[in-house]
């Protein structure tokens, strides 16, 4: 079995169930931090799906992409963090 298969039969599916649970955490959360954290974490999954199909299909040309996804990410969550603590002291 090569990596290309073990990625395809093995690593992708867990990763689509995954997804499938991250989404269900950020329909559900009960807090905006829940949610936020849930976003978080899906980004950082598609980064890994995004690295999945790079190794199966020989190609790198998305990797570029999951970087700004990853930079996008943890700014995203850096400002959101922010304003949660910001909003917080308000009250």
């Amino acid at each position: 079995m090569t990596l290309a298969e073990y990625c395809r039969i093995v690593i992708l599916p867990i990763l689509a169930f995954s997804v499938i649970l991250i989404l269900v955490r950020f329909f559900r959360g009960p807090s905006i931090a829940d949610r936020i954290v849930a976003l978080d974490l899906l980004i950082t999954t598609v980064i890994g799906i995004i690295g999945v199909y790079t190794i199966t299909s020989g190609s790198s040309t998305l990797l570029d992409t999951g970087m700004i996804l990853a930079l996008i990410a943890f700014l995203s969550t850096v400002a959101l963090s922010y304003y949660l603590e910001r909003r917080s002291k308000k009250k």
